[in-house]
């Protein structure tokens, strides 16, 4: 990139809110700003839309973003919603979620999406959609930024319906989703083994990501990946049998990040796949999604060729 040429920034677009944890512990989440986080800890300068209340919840995230050196310009305040809660139960070792209705971010408006420069990826996920005042800003926010946009799917009972999110990732690059989802959207089973492959095909998606749990991700490509060394559009990466697991919480998110960072610094397929199995790893040993020592993200930036 010319010194002449700005920075293109990754567009996040959807909830921030607190995961408050059985043993008493509030860790601030959501997949967005989890995304929004790891990709200011690895130097992309994302920009995050969402909204908070005005309430001491909304004034700690504020706050926090700014301690992390994120841009808070499109965080919005809202004086008639609390900022979002979630509690996050864990049965198997699985997280469950119970997620509270008429949050702030469910209520994101049009104003300052003018203001927006210089986009070069937009991710979004689904939950964030269920409200019809952000799902209209949502659409608003497409016709203004003709990029990339890449959907992380988040079925999130009873908060979605199929149809609404098919038609969301029809017109998608990249989409990414587990396999209990995939199966749910195309009426499968896991012994339908092309699931997947119908999937992309059948909505055009430049790649499709689905993850597997303690089995690792699969992604899938059409025929325009530019990797000359694949000779399948298929490619599987699997966690270490060494990984020490904490928590699940935030390991699809941290994933996620790094297939973003992937797409923005125009790395491999094969290498993105990797290195967003390897971050992945890493965070299931940490509680909650993310951290706030940034030595955690710059062993993974020195590695990568990347800093913050």
């Amino acid at each position: 990139m010319s010194n002449n040429q700005p920075h293109k920034r990754p567009v996040i677009f959807g909830e921030v809110l607190f995961d408050r944890f059985p043993d008493g512990s509030v860790v601030l989440g959501g997949a967005p700003f989890n995304v929004a986080w790891n990709l200011q800890a690895f130097g992309q300068a994302p920009i995050l839309i969402s909204r908070v209340g005005q309430d001491p919840l909304g004034d700690s995230i504020r706050a926090i973003m700014t301690d992390w050196s994120m841009d808070t310009s499109q965080l919005q305040s809202d004086p008639s919603h609390p900022t979002g809660t979630v509690d996050v139960s864990f049965k198997d070792g699985e997280p469950h979620y119970e997620i509270v209705v008429d949050s702030a971010y469910d209520f994101v408006e049009t104003a300052g999406l003018a203001d927006i420069q210089n986009a070069a990826v937009l991710y979004h996920g689904s939950l964030a959609l269920r409200g019809d005042k952000t799902r209209q800003t949502f659409h608003a926010l497409l016709q203004q930024l003709p990029v990339r946009r890449f959907v992380d799917v988040n079925l999130r009972a009873p908060w979605w319906q199929k149809q609404a999110i098919l038609e969301l990732i029809n017109g998608a690059a990249w989409v990414k989703l587990n396999e209990d989802e995939l199966n749910v959207l195309t009426e499968s089973d896991q012994a339908h083994n092309d699931a997947d492959t119908e999937l992309r095909q059948r909505y055009g998606l430049q790649a499709l990501i689905v993850t597997r749990g303690s089995r690792g991700a699969e992604l899938l490509l059409d025929n325009s990946a530019e990797d000359s060394q694949l000779e399948d559009r298929r490619l599987g990466v699997a966690p270490a049998q060494s990984t020490q697991v904490v928590d699940t919480v935030g390991a699809g998110d941290a994933f996620t990040s790094v297939i973003l960072l992937g797409l923005l610094n125009e790395w491999s397929h094969r290498t993105t796949l990797e290195r967003a199995q390897a971050f992945a790893s890493a965070v299931v040993g940490l509680r909650g999604a993310t951290t706030r020592d940034p030595d955690f993200y710059a062993r993974f930036a020195a590695e990568w060729g990347i800093g913050r």
